[in-house]
Parts: C-alpha cells; structure tokens; sequence
C-alpha cells in the first residue's frame, strides 16, 4: 500500500535555502580559521604577559651603532738642540780683576742707551689744553682778536685754521698757518696764538710729551 507524505512535511522544496545557509556556515568558519591564525602570528609575550600588537603598533627594533675604533696615537718626535748656540746682541761689558788680590771686586761697564729724541704726537692718553679750559680759552681770544680793518671794509669773514706746537713745558711753538682767509685775518689770527698764555702740557703715561694741536679761529661781522 502505497503511503502518501504529507505536503507539509515534504522538504525537498526548501534544499536550496538549507544549501545556502550550508554555504554561509561553511565561509564563515573559514574566515575564523585565517583570522585565528593571524591573531597567533601577532601574538608576543613579553615578562609572562600575553601581549596582541596589531600590525601597525608592532616597536621597532633600534639598530646598534658599533663604536668607531680609537685613533691611532703617535709618539712625539723629540728634536734634540744643540747646546754651542751662538748668542748675539750681548751687551759690551769688560771685567777686571787684580790677580794679586784675593778678594776682587767685579766691575762691569755698560754702554748707556740712547737717548730718542723727543718725537711730536699728534694724540695723546692727555691732550693739552689752556689753563683754565676752554672758555678761558675763548675769553681771551675775544679780548685780544682785532678784526683787520681791511677784512671789514671788504666785508670778509670766515674761519682761519692754525697749528702749533706744546711741548713738555707747556709753551706754544712752531706756530703755522694751516688755512687762511686772507685779508689780514691770516697775521691776526698767527699774532693772537703767539701772544697767548703757556697751556697744560701733554701726558702720555704721567709723563709730558709734545703735542701737536690745531685750532679754529673764526672771524664774522657783527
């Protein structure tokens, strides 16, 4: 007798969905495999601990330097020197000894040294300058300057440059015209210089020295 299946129990309508969920079961358990595997590659242990680094926080080994080799050490080369070296400029001295007397007493002469003649500067540590300054110094230029009566009557003006000399003393020499306006303003300016009192000399070192000054005289109309 031949036994019908009841059509709600018939399964082979539905083997193509049971194939698929097979499938999807099948893949996914492949992929656990790979990424389990993957996971024991990566998987360090350090002091006992169990450590997962993932692919970009895996330290980097720091690479060894080695030392350079020392350098080599060289023996000092050792000149010998002579010891017949001729001396020169030895300073001329004589010795005399009586061979009589048994306590000589040992004379040396020495050539003195040249004197240098004393040398004009143009600058020094301090400069000269007139007793009482500057503005005594301006003082008795304004008392003692007379404008050339033809300068005035030309109507000249201007500034008459001259130089001198103060030597160790303090007194002015050497007295020379450096730039004139003419006019007579050139003799008066050259009169007034030699006329004027002995300035505070030079020091170079405390010690005086003679200096070569150069000072403006101006002449304008009033």
């Amino acid at each position: 007798m031949e036994t019908k299946k009841n059509p709600s129990a018939d399964l082979r309508p539905k083997r193509g969905y049971f194939l698929n969920i097979g499938l999807c079961i099948s893949i996914f358990i492949a992929l656990l495999a790979f990424e389990w595997k993957t996971a024991q590659i990566n998987n360090i242990i350090i002091d006992g601990q169990d450590i997962l680094f993932g692919e970009e926080d895996i330290p980097e080994i720091p690479q060894v330097l080695q030392p350079p080799p020392p350098p080599k050490i060289k023996n000092p080369v050792i000149e010998i020197v002579p010891d017949d070296i001729e001396i020169k400029d030895l300073p001329d001295f004589q010795i005399e000894v009586d061979p009589e007397d048994k306590n000589p007493e040992v004379t040396i002469e020495i050539e003195p040294e040249k004197e240098i003649a004393d040398e004009t500067v143009d600058f020094s540590e301090v400069m000269p300058q007139p007793v009482g300054g500057m503005e005594a110094w301006n003082s008795f230029l304004s008392k003692n300057l007379k404008y050339p009566t033809q300068a005035r009557r030309m109507g000249v003006e201007g500034t008459v440059y001259v130089s001198f000399v103060v030597n160790k003393l303090g007194q002015i020499e050497d007295v020379e015209l450096v730039r004139g306006i003419g006019a007579g303003c050139d003799e008066e300016a050259l009169r007034v210089i030699l006329a004027a009192e002995d300035w505070l000399p030079g020091r170079n070192r405390g010690i005086p020295v003679k200096v070569k000054m150069r000072v403006p005289i101006r002449f304008r109309l009033q």
